[in-house]
């Protein structure tokens, strides 16, 4: 009890270094930790994009390449797929849901999605979430657009809306170019946040990514004007989509259905499934996520250091403590639990401090993080990973205490051996 009193006198007795080494302490455990929530969150995120999703379909090429166009919206497609295709294998037997992709033009950066409204349907992200619409409805006729809640956020665009979309792609809400002005599309729906691609995206039926293109194919700007953009969209003739999402009737059926896919002799095609692809690019992406372990390991090795460094620097006031603690019988083991006690009192202060300031930070910046950056962070309780982390922390504030409890012995041996004038 006698050296529990003395280990709380020493640190009041130095109560700025005392305190600061237990800020240094809160902040490194806050960013470390905030650091590892945004690593798993962003990974969390990216391989819970889409779910029950069982094969990704398009045309020949790289499986990587048809998952990040057709999922995160980025890059090109080699070819189109017809749609005669698309329509054969969707009516096959083993499958349980179709959802058709068309993508190719843009509006001020933001990819444009021809589908239909199983999109809106069948579509999973992070287990069995669905799209829900923040406002409005999915579009029923040819002209009209749901937009995803970037576009609502960003650009402000609100329901009734005019836009017009542009062909190719430009920077992200700059301005457009190659307008498709003979006909407005109008806002009908706002999809609610996902923290996924999906809210990057114009959607519009497959019949209005096809009726804006009358004409061009001609290179007739005339020809284009004069067409009736009044059809009726059951009377639009869809000649071909980007890709495709099925899923299957059960696991068994997708192995066999991405065969008969990948052998399929109307032209040709490939099934990716989506689990694979997402492990195969997240370890394309390893490095960052090494890094930012790095960052947040060296950031905790800088406090660690700190306390090891304040109660070093204190040995010199300290000398004549420890001499008389030395004349009184004191053990060395006493004298290192004496300084390992303090070392670790002020890790654990700094941890709980640092908890307080990780949750209080993940409150009020997640739902700005999700928002911006489509990573979802979660302010509860550590995981069990966290927590192994948080015993290691503990464990180099006992081992920071070691050093300086080893050298007061035997600076205390020493002054117990000098000579006095």
């Amino acid at each position: 009890m006698t050296l529990l009193k003395l280990s709380f006198k020493s640190l009041s007795g130095r109560k700025v270094v005392s305190t600061l080494c237990i800020l240094s302490i809160a902040l490194s455990v806050a960013l470390f930790l905030g650091i590892e929530r945004i690593r798993t969150g962003a990974k969390e995120g990216f391989m819970n994009t889409i779910s029950q999703t069982d094969l990704i379909v398009g045309a020949k090429g790289g499986s990587l390449q048809l998952l990040l166009y057709t999922v995160f919206q980025l890059g090109q497609a080699i070819s189109n797929i017809r749609y005669s295709s698309y329509k054969e294998i969707a009516g096959m037997d083993s499958v349980e849901w179709s959802i058709p992709i068309s993508l190719g033009d843009s509006y001020r950066g933001f990819r444009v999605v021809g589908t239909t409204d199983d999109l809106f349907k069948n579509y999973r992200f992070r287990g069995d979430q669905q799209i829900h619409f923040l406002k409005g409805e999915t579009f029923k006729n040819v002209f009209e657009v749901v937009i995803g809640s970037d576009l609502f956020y960003k650009l402000k665009l609100n329901i009734g809306d005019e836009i017009f979309l542009s062909h190719g792609l430009s920077e992200e809400g700059g301005e457009t170019i190659a307008e498709h002005k003979e006909r407005a599309f109008k806002v009908v729906g706002i999809m609610a946040p996902t923290q996924t691609p999906l809210d990057r995206g114009v959607y519009i039926a497959l019949q209005g990514l096809e009726a804006i293109h009358f004409g061009l194919e001609t290179g007739s700007k005339n020809k284009a004007t004069k067409i009736n953009y009044d059809i009726p969209m059951q009377k639009i003739k869809i000649t071909q989509i980007t890709s495709m999402l099925i899923k299957a009737k059960s696991r068994f059926m997708t192995l066999r259905l991405q065969r008969q896919i990948n052998d399929y002799l109307g032209e040709p095609l490939m099934g990716v499934i989506p689990g694979l692809a997402l492990s195969e690019l997240w370890q394309i992406l390893s490095y960052v996520e090494e890094s930012l372990l790095l960052i947040g390991a060296s950031v905790l090795v800088v406090g660690i250091f700190g306390i090891t460094i304040s109660l070093y620097s204190s040995l010199n006031e300290r000398r004549r403590e420890i001499s008389i603690l030395r004349s009184l019988g004191i053990s060395l083991g006493k004298i290192i639990f004496l300084f390992v006690f303090e070392s670790l009192l002020m890790v654990v202060l700094g941890v709980i401090l640092g908890m307080g300031l990780l949750t209080s930070a993940l409150h009020f910046l997640a739902p700005m993080i999700q928002r911006h950056f489509s990573i979802y962070l979660e302010s509860n309780t550590p995981t069990e990973m966290e927590y192994y982390y948080l015993i290691g922390v503990l464990g180099a504030g006992v081992l920071s205490g070691l050093i300086p409890a080893i050298r007061a012995y035997f600076n205390s041996l020493q002054d117990g051996l000098a000579i006095k004038n």
